[in-house]
């Protein structure tokens, strides 16, 4: 996602809990009179709008599949407290009906005084109060296992109506995701070669211009420390995938969203970290970018919506946009938010050869103009 100015707004945490963006406006299709610069203005916001909905798509699926396991759990939670009701309730009637065949209607008082043999009546009345005491015992389970019931049946019953409706607000995102889509596809197709080879030209400037700045200011380290043995694993992990293509919503192995790259890079290391590219700045903690190391992610937009990994030397590997493939991009090829660190306590590794890139590692924009459109999923 490569912007026009390079900005290092280390401000305002996006919760990870953010249930739904700001409402995007919808882009009217620009005017192809208008300059370069202008359309390249308004295809960044548009791919920018498109990567928030799927950001804030991903973060739906993430709520819905934990609202489904929460589904699932209580389900079988119930059918267990059914099974242990149904269990209970044959105990109470076997032994209410052993203490009625066992029952003179006498008092045990009476029943000992009458008794030709008193012992064996003693007997016998302690045996029909061992029953006696074990059927409360019972009928109070019994109680316990109909309050237990009617409670996992209400818990259930709201849990599947939370699911409900976090899947149809994932619809919803869904729609939104296709229409930013369709914003950009109307986009491009409105431009003619000439105009599409002025924007990718445009756009390289610009990403060289920010990153000489970048570089410039002692904002970025000029040495790359090494680093941890997680962050080398994701960083060889992330090189792996170049040349496969992004794809909203896609978390490999074919495919990819920024986020979806990211995430798995880690959880292949072997740690677990949020899904999406806003939870990860607000989840993770940050780390300066004059102390970035290989494995570090970096976050961009103030919104917290475009998120890649640093390789070193002031690069990164990244999955840019729709129509695009994953890449190695100058770090400042998107307006930098920050970075965060997945395993802050982790010591770096003593000596560090960083992975291979093949040739066609940097090939390609860092936005997909004039060289493929967004494939506009169709519906489901």
């Amino acid at each position: 996602m490569p912007g026009r100015f390079l900005r290092l707004a280390c401000t305002a945490a996006v919760a990870a809990a953010q249930a739904v963006l700001t409402p995007l406006p919808a882009l009217a299709v620009p005017d192809p009179g208008r300059p370069v610069a202008e359309l390249l203005t308004d295809l960044q916001q548009a791919y920018r709008q498109a990567e928030q909905a799927t950001e804030t798509y991903n973060a739906a699926e993430e709520r819905l599949n934990r609202q489904r396991t929460e589904v699932n759990r209580l389900n079988g939670e119930l059918t267990e407290a059914r099974l242990s009701l149904h269990s209970s309730k044959d105990e109470a009637g076997r032994l209410a009906r052993q203490q009625y065949q066992s029952s003179t209607g006498l008092s045990p008082y009476l029943r000992l005084l009458l008794a030709r043999d008193p012992q064996h009546a003693l007997d016998e009345g302690h045996v029909i109060g061992e029953l006696a005491r074990r059927r409360a015992k019972t009928v109070g389970r019994l109680a316990d296992d109909e309050r237990r019931q009617a409670d996992l049946t209400r818990r259930a019953r709201r849990a599947l109506d939370t699911r409900l409706a976090l899947a149809e607000g994932q619809r919803k995102q869904r729609d939104e995701v296709r229409a930013r889509l369709s914003d950009v596809e109307r986009m491009l197709a409105s431009l003619t070669p000439d105009q599409l080879t002025a924007l990718a030209d445009l756009e390289r400037t610009e990403t060289a211009n920010a990153q000489r700045n970048l570089t410039t200011s002692g904002t970025l380290s000029t040495t790359t420390p090494p680093p941890s043995p997680e962050g080398d694993r994701a960083v060889r992990y992330a090189v792996r995938q170049l040349g496969k293509p992004y794809r909203w919503g896609a978390a490999g192995p074919a495919s990819y969203d920024c986020s979806g790259l990211t995430s798995q890079a880690w959880d292949h290391a072997g740690t677990s970290i949020p899904r999406t590219s806003q939870e990860q700045w607000a989840d993770l903690p940050h780390v300066p970018l004059n102390r970035l190391r290989p494995g570090d992610l970096v976050v961009y937009f103030p919104e917290a919506t475009h998120v890649a990994l640093y390789l070193g030397d002031g690069k990164v590997v990244q999955a840019p946009r729709p129509g695009a493939r994953i890449k190695v991009s100058p770090i400042a090829a998107n307006p930098i938010l920050g970075a965060v660190r997945p395993d802050p306590k982790a010591e770096p590794l003593p000596r560090y050869a960083p992975p291979k890139l093949p040739e066609a590692a940097t090939d390609g924009p860092d936005e997909a103009f004039g060289t493929s459109r967004p494939t506009v999923p169709t519906p489901t």
